[in-house]
């Protein structure tokens, strides 16, 4: 089996892989200044309550984008596993099936998302993921990264304004029934949860001018990608583990 672990902003998403199929999808809160003893722990605890041994695992393959967290993952899946994982980074790029746009400005995560949309469609796609910023990565039918567009994410919004107002306010990622709010927590979710579904589609809009392809394919990912429900006739898929398929295909290629 394949261990992929995604080191977010927000979490430590990881995924067991037997084939293509996810066997189990475990989180862990992404805190930098927590120990190696404890996500050590954390992992043996997933590994212990599934019924699976560590020798089961044959290859680790992560992305970071939390400096911090790298060097005591890294430490800890070597201690549980005695594998060293594959760190996807600008030394694994030129490996891959597509062409890294600046590979020492992107995050690994986007490029993970963008190696499993072009496996499955070979034309010009766009990944939408819904995770603490909002990123908007767009890939050629030729294999190639075209840029990315980076908006903060729905909880990075709505944390700035509750937490920059003289009253604090703790603000649920709900869609309101109108966007005419009716106090400041109505107000804050109308403006963040309806005018980012707008910026979604207006963004879409303009990718698809750019690239002339009304019939580009789009990909929502990302933990919050089912917030937003207005949206969900916009992509062509809805995939909340787009990230961890994509590392999963680099790891097969290693």
């Amino acid at each position: 089996m394949i261990l992929v672990i995604d080191i977010g902003n927000s979490d430590v998403t990881m995924g067991l892989a037997k084939g293509t199929s996810w066997v189990h999808v475990w989180r862990i809160p992404a805190i930098a200044d927590r120990s190696e003893l404890f996500y050590g722990i954390k992992i043996r605890e997933f590994f212990s309550e599934a019924g699976i041994q560590t020798t089961e695992v044959a290859r680790i393959i992560m992305s970071s984008v939390v400096p911090n967290l790298t060097g005591k993952i890294i430490n800890v899946t070597v201690t549980l596993f005695e594998k060293n994982p594959v760190v996807l980074g600008p030394e694994v790029y030129p490996k891959l099936k597509i062409r890294v746009l600046n590979p020492y400005e992107i995050g690994s995560d986007l490029v993970a998302n963008a190696v499993a949309a072009y496996e499955k469609y070979k034309t010009n796609c766009v990944v939408v993921d819904f995770g603490t910023a909002l990123t908007f990565t767009t890939i050629s039918a030729a294999g190639s990264i075209e840029g990315v567009a980076i908006v903060p994410g729905l909880k990075t919004a709505i944390r700035a304004l509750s937490q920059n107002t003289a009253k604090l306010f703790d603000v649920p990622l709900e869609l309101p029934q109108s966007v005419l709010g009716k106090n400041t927590v109505h107000a804050i979710q109308a403006g963040i949860l309806m005018g980012y579904e707008g910026l979604v589609k207006a963004m879409l809009t303009r990718i698809k001018a750019e690239l002339n392809d009304p019939d580009i394919k789009s990909i929502a990912t990302g933990g919050l990608s089912s917030i937003i429900t207005p949206l969900n006739g916009t992509f062509t898929e809805v995939d909340p583990n787009l990230t961890l398929d994509g590392l999963r295909i680099v790891g097969e290629s290693m």
